[in-house]
């Protein structure tokens, strides 16, 4: 058994004979199989799950918006103060550093105190973030108010992902990721337009002020309305007489016991249970009540003590997700989309101020709106689209899945992204106006949107048992890569904008380029990584470290 390769269908391609137990939506084998606790999130309606879906997307988004906006009040900041220019792009590199690593520092607490804890912290330390940038009166509230509001986004690059999959079935898994991307692009790209519209409207430091009363409003919403997704899967086994859990809301039991706590079984002896003349043993479980729902933290069924050196071995052993190739291949991905964010971002928000076009704040602002319809587009393209292909190239590989299918698609955006960067770079150089830099802004929005779709999406697929570790191994080496650049960005501008986004043109082609070899040989590296992935979900569903 490799991971990322299973069997979905016959090789006919129709639903296996033997699967008559497993759970189907049409003629798809669900994958992971539902449980029947009535606290199994797979189990939740279609208008929860939408629910959930949009307050994590929401989270997502909005993260992503505080996170961009720190430029729009840039010439604001250095009226009033004589601040350069350099000192955001300084603080962008410390917002990468406070993204990067406090996923990492804090994706041991999704398990042992539950999903929840970390969206309600996000929003705390946004509100900190953005009423410090509001206050801002010298360069050290620049940088260091850029450090909260980046670890307020970190909930989005790995918990948010979780959450998601969390409710979702796998081959859903490419739309799934597909709408979180459009979220991130959204706030990526509309944050900066918003910003530049307050600052406006109201003054730069309102961009902190209004920032702070959303989050604060949201932390509310959150707080009464996202439910817990933790659900421990393998204490449960379903499909078989021998163990039937039945959702005690059902009046299934003639002696119903009244002071159960949620979550607690009991076994039932057969003749107190409406069923077939035989013996069986019966599991009752409660449905959580609402407020067991909403509990601010859902400590880990085996957590010891405070669980603070469980913690610790739990961070240690995430390390090893960084031996995966797929971690790599993903975080590079990603890494240097939002590398090339801040450079194409830095050009709109320095250079197109001054001759030929004389921009305003809200013209700069509205050179977003083509990034994000491409973003869009390539959001459908990677998300819908590679789920469409997926179940293509299944039924024509006689029913098995490889995971490196979606990858096939990453050809298209190898092609698209790099013209972009092209387009708008050499098209600012050289005083281009519309639609020669428009085109190119679209262009690298649908590289932004399907390359960090399909990415993550493959990643997901090799290794579904790891999706929290996996995209904290993404969002460290994505944030590492993009800090880097974010620091050369101005300097190499300043030295020739039009070879500078040349080069990284070239670049893009050959990082994306790197699909190829992955769509080539990702089945032996799976193969090859197969025993260490076993031993790291053992450890990590065992705490034995």
């Amino acid at each position: 058994m490799i991971p990322g390769t299973r069997r979905l269908y016959d090789e006919d391609g129709n639903t296996l004979l033997g699967d008559s137990l497993l759970q189907k939506s049409g003629n798809i084998v669900l994958v992971p199989q539902p449980t029947k606790s009535p606290n199994d999130p797979l189990r939740w309606s279609l208008v929860r799950k939408a629910w959930h879906s949009l307050l994590v997307l929401y989270m997502v988004g909005l993260t992503a918006a505080t996170s961009n906006n720190a430029g729009s009040g840039s010439d604001g900041v250095n009226e009033e103060y004589g601040i350069s220019y350099d000192v955001f792009n300084t603080g962008a590199g410390v917002l990468f550093i406070g993204i990067g690593y406090w996923a990492l520092l804090s994706s041991p607490l999704v398990h042992l105190y539950g999903r929840r804890l970390g969206y309600l912290l996000s929003l705390v330390l946004n509100i900190g973030g953005l009423i410090w940038y509001a206050r801002i009166d010298d360069v050290a509230g620049v940088v260091w108010s850029q450090l909260f509001v980046g670890a307020a986004e970190s909930v989005a690059e790995a918990t948010a992902q979780l959450s998601l999959l969390d409710i979702w079935f796998e081959h859903q898994t490419g739309s799934v990721l597909g709408i979180y991307t459009f979220a991130t692009a959204i706030g990526t790209y509309l944050g900066p337009l918003i910003g530049a519209y307050v600052a406006g409207g109201l003054g730069w430091r309102w961009i902190g002020y209004v920032g702070a009363i959303i989050c604060g409003g949201s932390l509310v919403v959150f707080y009464l309305g996202l439910e817990e997704t933790e659900f421990q899967r393998d204490q449960y086994i379903t499909g078989t007489d021998d163990n039937v859990v039945l959702d005690a809301e059902q009046p299934v039991a003639k002696n119903p016991q009244p002071d159960l706590d949620a979550e607690k079984s009991v076994p039932l002896d057969a003749a107190s249970v409406t069923t077939p003349d035989r013996r069986l043993s019966f599991q009752v479980i409660h449905q959580k009540s609402y407020w067991d729902r909403i509990r601010v933290i859902t400590l880990a069924p085996n957590l010891r003590g405070t669980g603070f050196k469980q913690y610790l071995s739990r961070l240690w052993h995430t390390l090893r997700v960084f031996t995966f190739p797929a971690v790599w291949y993903a975080g590079l991905q990603w890494g240097f989309q939002q590398s090339c964010l801040t450079f194409y971002l830095t050009v709109q928000e320095d250079w197109w101020y001054g001759p030929p076009w004389n921009y305003g704040s809200a013209a700069i602002g509205n050179m977003n709106i083509p990034t994000l319809i491409g973003s869009l587009i390539g959001c459908a393209y990677g998300g819908y689209g590679s789920d469409a292909f997926m179940q293509y190239m299944i039924k024509r590989n006689k029913g098995v899945m490889e995971a490196e299918y979606r990858l096939y698609l990453m050809a298209l955006c190898t092609l698209i992204f790099p013209t972009g960067m092209w387009l708008f770079g050499i098209g600012s150089a050289r005083g281009w106006s519309w639609p020669v830099p428009y085109v190119g802004l679209g262009f690298i929005g649908f590289g932004y949107g399907c390359a960090g779709d399909l990415s993550l999406s493959y990643l997901a697929d090799s290794f579904p048992d790891m999706v929290l570790e996996g995209m904290v191994g993404v969002a460290v080496i994505n944030n590492t890569l993009a800090m880097a650049f974010t620091f050369i960005a101005s300097p190499w501008i300043d030295s020739g904008m039009e070879n500078c986004f040349i080069v990284l043109g070239v670049l893009g082609f050959v990082v994306m380029g790197l699909s190829l070899p992955m769509a080539m040989f990702g089945k032996r590296s799976r193969r090859w990584a197969r025993d260490r992935y076993v031993t790291f979900v053992k450890i990590r569903d065992g705490f034995s470290r």
